[in-house]
């Protein structure tokens, strides 16, 4: 059938529309070509602005000899400090010296000889291989994941699985392939990463919306334990939830913080659903390095952390407190926490409760 509306635009999308019998199919289309071009768009200025922040950085010769190294950590500091001020998150200390190392690192990448160049990858990408400080590494895996269409996932989970390194040695590249390529299939899966992505909604002044990184269980466990805090009248003050916290490699969220005003401390809780795990504990001890160096104040407290898991046949919680603060929460924090036998009854409640509203919501269909 004849494109009517070629007549009245020029670009792709109303060029190339064409109209078929079924009416799904085609907004089926018009949705998903819509999305993909706004993706490219939205990424394509990301990753420009981000390599012409590097460039200008890089322009005042931060690592120029007569310049002392208290010089360019001032201007990182001062740059940081009135960014943040005038744009909100994303222009961290860390995040800028990831655009000056991107723009090093990648100084060519909107040129090359021959005019021609790979797609470019997300920021997100980037920011993961910038990490990566072998340089024929580093340009293999940008390479592969530009081909191969890697999410941030399994770029990240090859770079640290050392996959590069292995293949070179492997007598069976097949198997390792194969091998890699099963293990990352569920990242590859994730059609809304981009979406999710907090960098993305902090480049377009949007807010983060937390139900992108809960299930419907996980929601429902996460909210109830939030009113249960709240309700034990020990002193808890909402903070967030789902806070997004950057390290130079990867985004975590947190799925609840409180402050305790009797305590004087950060309160962390991070909900599993599987079995706890030492990394999810060592990942909890992070957030509280993390959170002691960047929020807490002078007279506050060691902040505290509480990993719960949700298995069906074992919920659990764990404390999470720094090497030297064993002997302050064994004698002052557990006077205002939840115990172990408290928390694992909620959670066992909450997901009864779930179960069957579930029930109930498939009766009803």
């Amino acid at each position: 059938m004849e494109n009517k509306l070629s007549e009245i635009g020029n670009n792709n999308l109303m060029v190339n529309y064409k109209k078929t019998d079924d009416i799904f199919a085609d907004m089926q289309e018009l949705i998903e070509t819509t999305q993909k071009a706004a993706h490219s768009a939205v990424n394509t200025m990301l990753v420009q602005r981000n390599w012409l922040i590097g460039y200008r950085i890089a322009e005042e010769e931060l690592g120029d000899a007569d310049r002392t190294e208290n010089y360019g950590l001032n201007i990182m500091k001062k740059l940081s400090e009135r960014l943040t001020n005038a744009y909100g998150k994303g222009f961290t200390k860390t995040n800028l010296y990831s655009f000056y190392s991107f723009y090093k690192m990648f100084p060519n990448i909107f040129h090359t000889a021959c005019g021609k160049s790979l797609p470019l990858l997300s920021w997100s990408h980037y920011r993961t291989l910038v990490q990566v400080h072998d340089p024929v590494a580093r340009e293999w895996y940008a390479k592969e994941a530009a081909e191969q269409t890697w999410s941030v996932k399994t770029l990240q989970r090859n770079i640290a699985s050392q996959y590069y390194h292995r293949l070179l040695q492997s007598q069976s590249k097949e198997l390792v392939e194969s091998e890699m390529k099963e293990i990352t299939a569920e990242y590859q899966a994730d059609k809304l990463e981009f979406i999710k992505n907090p960098v993305v909604a902090e480049f377009l002044g949007l807010g983060q919306n937390a139900s992108f990184t809960e299930t419907e269980l996980e929601a429902s466990i996460i909210s109830n334990i939030q009113k249960f805090l709240m309700e034990m009248g020990k002193g808890y003050a909402f903070v967030a939830r789902q806070q997004h916290i950057q390290t130079e490699k990867e985004d975590y969220f947190i799925d609840l913080v409180f402050y305790n005003y009797i305590l004087k401390c950060f309160v962390l809780i991070d909900l599993k659903t599987k079995k706890i795990t030492h990394q999810d504990v060592g990942q909890m001890d992070m957030y509280i390095r993390m959170y002691d160096e960047l929020k807490r104040s002078e007279g506050d407290n060691p902040t505290i952390g509480i990993v719960l898991c949700s298995e069906t046949d074992a919920d659990i919680a764990k404390y999470s407190v720094m090497h030297g603060n064993e002997q302050l929460f064994a004698t002052k924090y557990k006077l205002y926490l939840p115990t172990e036998e408290e928390l694992r009854a909620e959670i066992e409640t909450q997901k009864s409760m779930f179960y069957l509203q579930q029930q109930e919501k498939n009766d009803k269909n």
